[in-house]
């Protein structure tokens, strides 16, 4: 069961990654840096947030406290990243600074305790956190990407309109025990 759940939280989160990077194809350079107002967070914004809390969090994450002394949360909220080429890398160096602590995962690693701000937390409990909080941010630049895209926004998912035609093709099919993020992930392979 433990395999089973270090599978499905690496399928998930690769879901959410995907779903930033089809946000981010659909966006020109301006579009990522735009905000609403000062008040609000541009999606470069969000993304160098994200960047910093996976660097911080999954660095060393089974012996170190998951808020690093040299991470800098508040400069996250700044605007030092100009180029959609370095906030990109930011994202990818995120993502696999995560990935390669998930993958490094045993089963028994699951219950053993780390810290987060002196906080006591189960690796899964650490996880579960994560997979709260990288899919919140994750909506947030959907958003964002929908409302500058307007009209030309192309769905990540069931396009309005097409929910009886979908549901109708998935219901026409054998049950299947696939996970609901391996069609979505296969399809970003082709």
């Amino acid at each position: 069961m433990a395999n089973d759940y270090l599978e499905s939280a690496q399928k998930q989160f690769a879901y959410y990654k995907l779903l930033g990077d089809k946000t981010f194809a659909q966006l020109t350079d301006d579009q990522l840096f735009w905000q609403y107002n000062p008040e609000s967070n541009s999606i470069a914004m969000i993304i160098k947030h994200l960047w910093g809390n996976m660097l911080s969090r999954w660095t060393d994450f089974l012996i170190t406290d998951g808020e690093k002394e040299w991470r800098d949360r508040e400069a996250e909220f700044g605007n030092d990243v100009t180029t959609r080429q370095e906030l990109l890398a930011k994202w990818n160096e995120g993502w696999d600074c995560l990935f390669k602590a998930l993958n490094s995962l045993t089963e028994d690693d699951l219950t053993k305790l780390i810290y987060i701000r002196n906080m006591g937390h189960t690796v899964t409990e650490a996880i579960n956190r994560q997979l709260a909080h990288y899919p919140y941010h994750v909506g947030q630049i959907v958003f964002i990407g929908k409302m500058v895209c307007d009209q030309n926004w192309n769905s990540l998912s069931i396009p309005r309109g097409q929910s009886t035609a979908y549901n109708d093709d998935k219901f026409s099919q054998p049950k299947s025990k696939k996970h609901f993020t391996d069609e979505f992930l296969k399809g970003s392979e082709s």
